[in-house]
């Protein structure tokens, strides 16, 4: 049929539903079609963007469709009778750059070489507002301490800060000269916005209140990598590609402090929560820790070999020659202050503990073989062909890999590109909460937690919930398990009765042994209760060991 069309070639993606006869096409161009079999009748006609769309499912009544557009990382939900998105996403479809949590730990914001600035929810996983007003790569993101701010700079030469109660660019902050902005900073009190230039190699310092342009530090003979502010003091901490992080006094007329010098290019630094502690990292690989107002190097960590890098397709070097060259490139203090997170051109993020200057735990953030320099050792598509075409195994790896030898091959097409994105950390981040942490990568926005998310459990949906059963379970002084079977019946009567039946001098006990997702339920329920029951110092005796006990969880969520 689409052969007939002249369509048959640019079909990228196809599902049929049987009960309905429902096929559905996805097409290089963006559009769809679904048609109604065997006739073939047209039913929909329709385009999602301009990429091709890479697959296609129907959910089992045959009313929803999903699209998956991998060129744009956009994930669409259509409910074709009625026309309209259940589901609308999409991510950076470009690298992400930068990330930021929100002072309550609820939202990340996210910059990436699109220009776009998205702020996404850490517990539905879901983007639910994108800036779009940057005209070239964002290369920081942060929140001020309020939680309402986020502000991002971008290679467009522009600072720009977006409400996010009303989803709006309320603020942009430019330089006398046009500049490159490299790394972005906000003081603890969320008035002072600085930025690092990495063409003028100057940073600049504006007011969040009335816009202007307050002061242009000058000094560092490099380009800005980084810049952080004390969260206890009003002092400023650049970082340079000049070897050298300089220390800033805000009260002092923006004077240079301090200036630590460095055996090698640093490229980010860090203020640790209670400010009384910097930690740097340098291009050979080092992060070492300073107590700033003595300007004394109190501990440093050797991290190179911790990266352990991978080999790329078209190196010429092995693996192990090619990690001397590399450092991390992104550093976090955790919420206490004792470890410290850091990540780089590689697929490992490490945790080193501060004190001991040791690695504490190493995680892998992907195992896509897909992604280049993701193995130590590594034969190149091009060094088999050259196998094959040899018929021997002796050619040394760094004859074969080169490509000019690899051309000089009959059929070879000079003019062939093969592109692969490299495996690479660009930014960690803990939360304010201390119970997770964010990285951006290659493959995305990853998120790390203790805590385990809600799980359902379908073990106890069972016929035996019954009301019987529960004042069964109740007699037998089960009070866990009679909540929680009341809860699944939700029937607020029922509910009452049981809590009602727990003797006081029990209610820690069941407070304790209560799952997680009932604890919202029976908060829920007590706060209702407040209003209406005559039993006000018992319900204030749950209310207090619920929030007791697991206050720090809810809070985390």
């Amino acid at each position: 049929f689409f052969n007939k069309e002249g369509d048959f070639n640019n079909l990228t993606a196809a599902a049929y539903h049987k009960k309905t006869h429902l096929l559905v096409t996805g097409f290089a161009s963006g559009i769809f079609h679904l048609h109604e079999l065997p006739d073939f009748n047209l039913i929909h006609s329709l385009s999602i963007s301009d990429q091709r769309i890479a697959s296609i499912s129907i959910n089992c009544t045959g009313d929803w469709i999903a699209f998956g557009c991998s060129g744009l990382g956009q994930l669409l939900v259509w409910e074709w009778q009625s026309e309209s998105y259940v589901l609308k996403q999409q991510g950076h479809f470009n690298t992400m750059v930068s990330l930021a949590y929100s002072p309550d730990g609820q939202y990340i914001v996210t910059g990436g070489e699109d220009g776009k600035v998205k702020v996404w929810n850490t517990s539905s996983s879901f983007c639910f507002v994108t800036f779009t007003e940057h005209n070239s790569g964002v290369t920081a993101v942060t929140f001020t301490s309020t939680g309402y701010v986020v502000l991002s700079a971008s290679l467009d030469g522009t600072v720009r800060a977006f409400d996010l109660r009303r989803y709006r660019n309320f603020r942009t902050f430019t330089s006398p000269r046009p500049s490159q902005f490299s790394c972005l900073a906000v003081d603890s009190s969320g008035e002072i916005v600085a930025a690092g230039s990495q063409d003028s190699f100057e940073i600049f310092i504006w007011s969040m209140q009335s816009g202007r342009l307050l002061d242009v530090l000058a000094g560092h003979e490099g380009p800005i990598s980084s810049l952080s502010f004390n969260p206890m003091k009003c002092v400023l901490a650049s970082a340079s590609w000049d070897k050298t992080v300089k220390l800033w006094d805000m009260l002092d007329s923006w004077r240079t402090k301090e200036t630590l010098i460095m055996n090698s290019d640093v490229l980010v630094v860090a203020f640790r929560p209670d400010g009384k502690e910097l930690a740097v990292a340098a291009l050979n690989g080092q992060i070492t820790f300073w107590d700033h107002e003595n300007a004394v190097q109190t501990g440093s960590i050797e991290g190179r070999h911790d990266l352990q890098m991978g080999r790329k397709e078209l190196d010429k070097i092995t693996a192990k020659q090619a990690a001397k060259g590399k450092s991390f490139t992104t550093l976090c203090y955790s919420a206490d202050g004792q470890s410290i997170l850091a990540g780089g051109l590689s697929k490992f993020v490490c945790i080193y503990n501060v004190k001991e200057q040791i690695l504490m735990k190493k995680f892998e953030i992907s195992c896509n073989y897909s992604l280049d320099a993701m193995e130590v050792f590594c034969i190149s598509k091009e060094t088999k062909d050259f196998f094959f075409f040899c018929g021997h195994r002796t050619t040394s790896l760094t004859f074969i890999n080169s490509a000019s030898e690899y051309c000089q091959m009959p059929n070879c097409d000079m003019s062939y590109r093969h592109f692969k994105p490299e495996i690479r950390v660009t930014c960690v981040r803990f939360c304010p909460t201390g119970r997770s942490w964010a990285a951006t990568t290659t493959e995305g926005l990853l998120l790390y937690s203790l805590d385990s998310g809600l799980i359902f459990d379908p073990f106890e949906l069972d016929i035996d919930v019954t009301p019987s059963n529960i004042h069964k379970t109740l007699s037998q002084k089960e009070y866990t398990v009679a909540i929680v079977m009341a809860f699944r019946l939700n029937e607020k009567k029922l509910i009452q009765e049981v809590i009602e039946a727990v003797p006081s001098s029990e209610v820690d006990v069941v407070c304790s042994s209560l799952p997680d997702l009932y604890v919202e339920k029976l908060l829920e329920f007590l706060a209702s209760a407040f209003e209406t029951s005559c039993h006000l110092e018992f319900y204030l005796i749950w209310a207090h060991k619920l929030l007791m006990l697991h206050g720090q969880k809810l809070k985390t969520r």
